[in-house]
């Protein structure tokens, strides 16, 4: 008698989880791998010389490249994401903060800048109140004081 030896791919519910497996080690490989490709590029401590050597190393021999780098460079890795997380957060505050302060998409002085200029006009003498109301009536409906600007 033969005794057959069954595996775990000869029943169609392990055949599947084994291939999940599978394409997660997969998809894992290429992720970590292009991981170590951006941290090289992102490294500024690493001159161009190093940088082009861990590349052609990564390329050259993928398996042996990438597990050398992580474990002689992988503790920095985090330290460089969490920089670089930190230097966008800064940016996109300061953007934020810009925008909030009416200087994104607005380079002229806002509405209140605008009328208290108009104000100072009016006491020195050089606008009357009939200018003076009409140049405020501008600014409160968004056309400016391209009329007094001259002045």
């Amino acid at each position: 008698m033969s005794d057959q030896t069954y595996l775990a791919y000869d029943f169609p519910l392990l055949s599947v989880f084994w291939s999940m497996l599978w394409l997660f080690l997969w998809i894992m490989w290429f992720v970590l791998l292009f991981r170590v490709v951006v941290d090289i590029f992102r490294d500024d401590d690493m001159s161009g010389w190093a940088k082009a050597g861990w590349l052609v190393f990564t390329v050259l021999l993928p398996f042996l490249g990438v597990f050398v780098y992580v474990i002689a460079r992988g503790k920095n890795m985090g330290r460089r994401e969490v920089a670089q997380a930190k230097a966008q957060q800064a940016a996109f505050d300061s953007y934020i903060r810009e925008t909030a302060k009416g200087g994104g998409g607005h380079p002229g002085p806002s509405s209140v800048d605008e009328l208290a200029r108009l104000s100072e006009i009016r006491s020195r003498g050089d606008i009357t109140d009939d200018e003076f109301r009409r140049a405020k009536e501008l600014v409160l409906s968004g056309h400016g004081t391209r009329d007094t600007e001259s002045r």
